[in-house]
């Protein structure tokens, strides 16, 4: 059965005293709300709003234990009014004191009203308050961005100070790091996986983003250390696999060309994974070891080596441009040999098109990472490793409300054909993957 939604007349006071009986609806006299008309459309709106929601919750207690001062025999009495307290609600980024009606039932218990529960509920407020402080508002400037609610609201209303808000984005955002940690990936079939880290003040935080098979991307993971070691990496990896993470089928791990990364990957997933590095990261390692005058030249090269549809011909047009560097920048051609096979690893899957474009460079994780550092970028005193792993997590949950799927999405399906072929084809030795997914 659906429930009616209550309708709103604001009417004269007369009027309101006469439709007062009517059922499922609520009664607003503009007198009551004559102070806030004057300070604008929306100030009546939340005035009107209180008004209504203190008519809704005596609504809900008249239902669960009859009108007020209704004669009932004792036998069929299951409760009785006990007047109205205050408390606090939840209005935009404050909360707002108003009353609320009471109820006892016959044995003295309080009765608890579904309507208060969900307007005095602090979880909008915290997420109003991240989303705020997220978008560069700093906790002294909260009062000030405040929906103008009128003078007779605002004067009753609270929770808007540094501190206020600051204690609710701190346990908004721990709240949020529990969840991104904890999320169990076992029901997520994952065709490939981006790591990447990035300094917060002197530590490096290393983040995950997984690709499923229809092309979604989801964050999963973030590691706290010095640096981008392999020990941090295999930290990392071990935590993903407990939670759930299953690579049997194989899985694309694109990384930005660190050795660490890489060492992490293949002590953790050992066989089942293929590694993908950053031809982005790569074109700028190369030309940063050349003269200017050379860069643009040598880069526009590396860009249509690494796109050829055909692996082994850029592979051998790779090595061919090393070989012409190696006489006058010995550290150029040094630097393009480096992990040069992984530069091909999804051309050599036969995947080409825009879903090549998407998974040869890391650009999905670095615009992951980009909107962490926007989110961060306000913050001029970090406290400890937490607050920075609970900043990098709530940057990394904005960023995925506006995720879509990866471009060349509908080519997923030959990645995933490709990677089982390459799995099978190997000799899969044990590794930690397969100690931990046991």
């Amino acid at each position: 059965m659906k429930k009616k939604v209550a309708v709103v007349t604001v009417a004269q006071a007369e009027e309101a005293a006469r439709l007062a009986d009517l059922p499922l609806e609520a009664t607003v006299a503009l007198a009551e709300v004559a102070g806030a008309i004057k300070d604008g459309l929306l100030a009546f709106a939340s005035a009107t709003g209180l008004v209504v929601m203190f008519q809704m919750m005596q609504a809900e207690l008249t239902a669960k234990i009859g009108p007020k001062h209704a004669r009932m025999p004792a036998a069929e009495r299951v409760g009785n009014w006990h007047g109205t307290t205050q408390g606090p609600v939840v209005l935009g980024g404050r909360t707002v004191t108003t009353d609320r009606p009471r109820g006892r039932t016959t044995d003295g218990a309080e009765i608890e009203l579904d309507t208060w529960k969900v307007f005095s509920s602090e979880d909008l407020l915290r997420q109003l308050v991240v989303e705020r402080m997220l978008a560069g508002v700093a906790t002294r400037r909260h009062a000030d961005v405040a929906e103008p609610v009128g003078d007779g609201v605002q004067s009753r209303s609270k929770s808007m100070s540094k501190s206020a808000v600051s204690r609710r984005f701190v346990a908004a955002t721990k709240t949020a790091m529990a969840e991104l940690l904890a999320r169990s990936l076992a029901d997520l079939d994952i065709a490939a996986l981006m790591i990447d880290g990035l300094d917060v003040a002197g530590q490096c935080v290393v983040v995950a983003l997984v690709i499923t098979t229809d092309g979604t991307k989801i964050p999963v993971g973030l590691w706290l250390g010095d640096t981008e070691n392999k020990t941090v990496v295999t930290a990392l990896l071990a935590d993903l696999v407990a939670r759930g993470l299953d690579v049997t089928s194989g899985v694309l791990c694109v990384i930005d060309g660190a050795k660490a990364l890489a060492a992490g990957i293949r002590k953790v997933f050992g066989e089942h994974a293929v590694v993908q590095r950053c031809t982005i990261h790569k074109r700028r390692n190369v030309t940063g070891h050349l003269p200017k005058e050379l860069a643009g030249t040598i880069d526009r090269r590396l860009a249509m080596i690494f796109a050829r549809p055909d692996a082994t011909k850029g592979l051998t047009a790779a090595r061919t441009l090393a070989k012409e560097l190696e006489a006058d920048h010995p550290d150029a051609a040094a630097s393009l040999r480096e992990g040069l096979d992984d530069m091909f690893t999804v051309r050599r899957l036969g995947i080409g098109g825009t879903l090549a474009k998407t998974l040869t460079n890391t650009n999905c994780i670095e615009s992951m990472i980009s909107i962490a550092r926007r989110t961060t970028g306000r913050v001029t005193k970090w406290k400890d490793g937490s607050m920075k792993k609970r900043w990098i997590a709530a940057g990394m949950l904005e960023a995925e409300r506006s995720f879509r799927r990866v471009r060349g999405y509908k080519d997923m399906s030959k990645l995933v054909a490709a990677l089982r072929s390459e799995v099978t084809s190997r000799t899969v030795t044990p590794t930690e993957y397969d100690q931990a997914a046991a």
